[in-house]
């Protein structure tokens, strides 16, 4: 009997430990799965702390249905394998209404596959490979991003190259390492050469490298050019940038939104190499629009810093997912539904609404660097 008490007494106290960790029914959970170290922490962690301030924001007001929002955050450090062990714990452990990340386009695609299997689905603020969204030749039903894909980017680099910089003659390096740079590459040279310019020649390197001699002096000896497109993310196209200027290279450098990082111009050498710089992105401060004023005012209170782009799509994802959960309530599955439905948000990276492939509708921002500084942007629309 004795034994029997004691047998009981431990169900017990093991049923009151499971209780106490049980989410209560006033918390709503939202898995979040970025780069917050590794070689592109600077995309992760501005993305985390928007996704921070909205929750901030959202719980003073109440929640959302008289629910307050929770984050449950996991750092993938830019490993897709990571990555993968992080959604599957956010899906199937942590029992999140909806996964939000990665911020770039490797880790998304590799969790695609397992929202799709869980039926929870993921929400990419920045990930803009066209594949992110596709399972195959369909779409993938449950993931979405906020940003714009690559080859609307890559369309509108070349055309702004084209009709912006009256470009003629251009020289593309990236790396062979990524596909974010290898479809840009291949984008941006096929709108070029449409709109009836001529690439004189296509130069790759791997991530590691760090000296990219070899491929400027290449490009020197191709005699006069343009343009130079760099398809790459801000930790090597600064040092490109810097070694272009040191081996005499003045053209204007053009690039994606992976240029978009306060670390362009320590890694470019210093400010006065990031002079005719050209670069795609979703969002500028120096809009005069109130909405995005605001929002900017929000995030220096919030944050100490002003917004990057990567701050405001995290911002604009995350309200669109809170509109989403308040129309569906918390089953994933009618979330998914709600979001999918979501037409003329208005958010401060523009007006979006979603295509059949879960990809935005919206316009895309050209931002001029001169001595370092964004002294211009261009809105590009679709």
């Amino acid at each position: 009997m004795k034994k029997m008490l004691m047998m009981f007494a431990s169900m017990f106290v093991l049923f009151a430990t499971l209780t106490g960790c049980a989410p209560t029914s006033d918390t709503i959970k939202i898995g979040v799965n970025l780069e917050l170290t590794g070689p592109v922490a600077v995309y992760g962690v501005p993305e985390k702390l928007a996704f921070e301030m909205a929750v901030d924001e959202i719980n003073k007001k109440g929640g959302i249905n008289g629910k307050l929002v929770e984050l449950v955050i996991y750092d993938n450090a830019y490993d897709s394998a990571k990555a993968v062990e992080n959604a599957t714990k956010l899906a199937t452990v942590d029992k999140v209404v909806a996964m939000l990340g990665a911020a770039t386009s490797a880790p998304s695609l590799a969790i695609g596959p397992l929202a799709k299997e869980f039926e929870v689905l993921s929400f990419t603020p920045s990930g803009t490979n066209l594949m992110v969204t596709r399972d195959g030749d369909q779409v993938n039903p449950f993931v979405f991003r906020a940003a714009f894909i690559d080859p609307f980017q890559g369309k509108v680099l070349a055309n702004f190259a084209s009709e912006g910089l009256s470009a003629q003659r251009a020289v593309i390096m990236g790396s062979n390492s990524s596909d974010y740079a290898k479809d840009l590459a291949s984008i941006f040279s096929t709108q070029f050469s449409a709109n009836g310019g001529s690439v004189l020649d296509t130069l790759y390197y791997s991530d590691p490298d760090k000296d990219f001699s070899a491929q400027l002096t290449a490009i020197q000896a191709l005699g006069e050019f343009d343009v130079l497109f760099v398809a790459d993310y801000a930790e090597r196209a600064g040092l490109i940038i810097g070694q272009a200027r040191a081996a005499g290279l003045m053209m204007p450098i053009i690039g994606p939104d992976g240029f978009e990082s306060p670390d362009l111009n320590g890694l470019a050498g210093g400010a006065a190499n990031v002079t005719d710089v050209f670069f795609s992105t979703h969002f500028t401060t120096l809009s005069e629009d109130k909405v995005i004023q605001d929002f900017v005012a929000a995030h220096v209170a919030f944050t100490g810093n002003e917004p990057s782009a990567l701050s405001a799509l995290a911002y604009d994802t995350i309200y669109m997912l809170f509109a989403a959960i308040e129309k569906a309530g918390t089953d994933p599955v009618k979330i998914r539904d709600a979001l999918a439905s979501t037409t003329g948000f208005k958010g401060v990276t523009g007006t979006i609404s979603f295509d059949a492939f879960n990809d935005p509708v919206k316009s895309a921002v050209i931002v001029e660097l001169q001595g370092g500084e964004a002294v211009n942007a261009t809105v590009v629309n679709p």
